[in-house]
């Protein structure tokens, strides 16, 4: 029988579902037909594959060859399946034994030379391929990233290769995991930044419980200096958040940079970015800046210069935790668990309450402008902080008694083990019973919470979010129970709310 089958899988979001690649050769007049929704990429296969056989050596058989992709209700994209297809119809004409394609699944697009390019978005088929005990051959290129996985991985050059080694002419070496660093150390240091202790807390509150922040405060305060020290802070990626990562930014067409391996993502886009570029979108689906900052910190200075359609785009991940797109009948989920960190200037100016300048704005302009933000947008944001202008006294300073980075992250580690130890999720994710758990109260922090409900109007999710930050803050003190220095320490970083 002229039939053979081979295992292949699809790219939707970080997901990849299995499909199964069928080539049967028939009598008839020549043709060459791929079935099973197969888009633009994927028909054009036909002439790459007829080209590469024909480099390599190959005598392309004139007779009637149906490819077919299953399952056939599922959309097919990319050059990806190139290989297979060459390979089916190589395995069909009994170029080398059909037994050899058990067990492994074939990636690579393949060039009319008969090279085998590239393909974005292999590590999440790789992992899933290595989850089913499936052996992978990829294109060398590939072989590096896809080896990251824990799978028996083959990297190839051409068709030629391939075809050799599965022939059991001339095997082809298995692909080794390269060593990667476990931790590079933070790149800038929070002793960089003059002055701002009461910032400089916030931000090690932040990290500790995972909390979203924003530093709201005149330009050049260090708002942004602060931002960008925050990767550092956090614990390093454990290896299977540093696998998750790594697939979004290999779906994402990222060359993986071996020294951010264990380091958490820092993503900043521009004010002018559209709602594509930060939830993911576009013709194949690709993340957006939310996915790429997955598992570390997104950064939105000038918070309310973003569209404010944009900015909506954020509420359903920060709920959730993912991102779900949907265009033209096609849907991909996105992780897209992140830490925000947003920056704004207290008006349109910017200088109201600055020491050193007068703020040129009316009340009307003011109001418009944090109305930008919405309420409900801020009200997931944990942390609301003023950043007012260092001295002068302050930035003559060596800065030799600031406190380094390292010192902060010893901190919020010893903070991130008592969370995961009580209930394996970071504070800023407590909900239901959880919550009731770990931040029960007595009747003094009770009477003080409520009190401060009633002054400021909190609605009753930052009731919430006064609460899981008491929690840390009561985590980074090693204490047991939340006390009502605790509660108000919290209620001290929502400087928004006090200005209702």
């Amino acid at each position: 029988m002229n039939l053979a089958i081979l295992r292949c899988r699809a790219q939707y979001g970080t997901e990849a579902p299995p499909v199964t690649i069928e080539v049967f050769l028939s009598g008839g007049l020549p043709a060459f037909t791929i079935v099973g929704m197969p888009e633009t990429a994927v028909r054009e296969s036909k002439d790459r594959v007829r080209g590469a056989l024909l480099s390599s050596g190959f005598e392309f058989p004139q007779q009637r060859i149906t490819v077919s992709l299953g399952p056939a209700e599922m959309r097919k994209t990319g050059g990806r399946y190139d290989l297979a297809i060459a390979l089916g119809i190589l395995a069909a004409r009994k170029q080398f034994p059909v037994t050899a394609l058990r067990g492994v699944e074939c990636y690579g697009e393949l060039a009319l030379s008969g090279e085998l390019r590239s393909v974005a978005g292999l590590l999440p088929s790789v992992i899933k391929a290595h989850e089913a005990g499936h052996q992978v051959i990829v294109p060398r290129e590939n072989a590096p990233e896809a080896a990251l996985a824990g799978a028996t991985v083959i990297g190839a050059a051409t068709l030629v290769e391939v075809t050799a080694h599965l022939a059991g002419r001339d095997p082809l070496p298995l692909e080794q995991a390269v060593q990667l660093p476990e931790s590079t150390g933070a790149r800038v240091d929070l002793a960089d930044v003059k002055g701002q202790q009461f910032a400089k807390r916030a931000l090690e509150i932040a990290a500790a419980g995972n909390h979203n922040l924003l530093f709201v405060g005149p330009p050049g305060t260090g708002k942004s200096m602060l931002a960008r020290r925050m990767p550092g802070l956090l614990p390093k990626l454990s290896k299977a958040e540093a696998l998750e990562t790594a697939a979004v930014r290999s779906i994402a067409g990222s060359s993986l940079i071996a020294r951010e391996w264990r380091t958490r993502p820092f993503r900043a886009p521009h004010h002018t970015a559209s709602a594509a570029a930060l939830v993911g979108g576009g013709p194949r689906l690709s993340p957006g800046e939310i996915s790429r900052a997955h598992n570390g910190v997104l950064f939105l200075d000038e918070l309310p210069e973003f569209n404010r359609t944009v900015l909506e785009g954020l509420r359903e991940p920060l709920e959730t935790g993912s991102i779900a797109i949907a265009r033209a009948g096609k849907h991909a989920v996105f992780p897209a668990r992140f830490q925000l960190i947003a920056a704004m200037n207290p008006c349109p100016c910017g200088y109201l309450g600055d020491s050193q300048s007068d703020c040129r704005c009316s009340g009307d302009r003011v109001t418009t402008y944090r109305n930008k933000v919405s309420g409900p947008l801020l009200d997931r944001i944990d942390l609301h902080v003023e950043v007012l202008r260092p001295s002068t006294d302050v930035l003559r300073g060596d800065g030799a008694d600031a406190e380094r980075t390292e010192s902060v992250a010893g901190r919020v580690a010893d903070a991130w083990d008592i969370q995961m130890q009580r209930s394996g999720i970071a504070n800023s994710r407590l909900d239901g019973e959880q919550l009731k758990s770990a931040c029960a109260l007595d009747n003094e922090c009770w009477s003080l919470l409520e009190s401060a409900a009633d002054r400021f109007n909190l609605s009753a999710r930052a009731h919430q979010r006064v609460l899981r930050v008491s929690r840390t803050i009561a985590d980074l003190a090693r204490a047991k129970k939340i006390a009502p220095p605790h509660i108000a320490e919290a209620l001290s970083l929502r400087c928004l709310d006090r200005r209702v």
